[in-house]
C-alpha cells in the first residue's frame, strides 16, 4: 500500500462508531479518498489513532512497506 494511504486491507466498519477496524476512516472518506489532494489526505491521517482511541478502539496499524 501506498504511504498515502491508512488501509491496511483490514475493511470491517465497526457498527457503533462507523469507522473502520483496520484504518480508522469513515465509509465516505474511503469512497472520496481517491479525490482528495495528498494535503487532505495526510491532515486526515494524522488524526486517526486519536479518532480512534476516542472511540474506544484499538489504534489503527500502519501498513507494512
Amino acid at each position: 500500500m501506498s504511504q498515502d494511504t491508512p488501509c491496511i486491507a483490514v475493511c470491517i466498519i465497526d457498527p457503533k462508531t462507523k469507522l473502520c477496524f483496520g484504518c480508522g476512516r469513515t465509509l465516505p472518506e474511503i469512497a472520496r479518498w481517491g479525490q482528495m489532494s495528498r494535503d487532505e489526505r495526510l491532515v486526515l491521517m494524522e488524526g486517526l489513532a486519536a479518532r480512534m482511541r476516542d472511540a474506544g478502539l484499538p489504534a489503527p496499524r500502519r501498513a507494512r512497506d
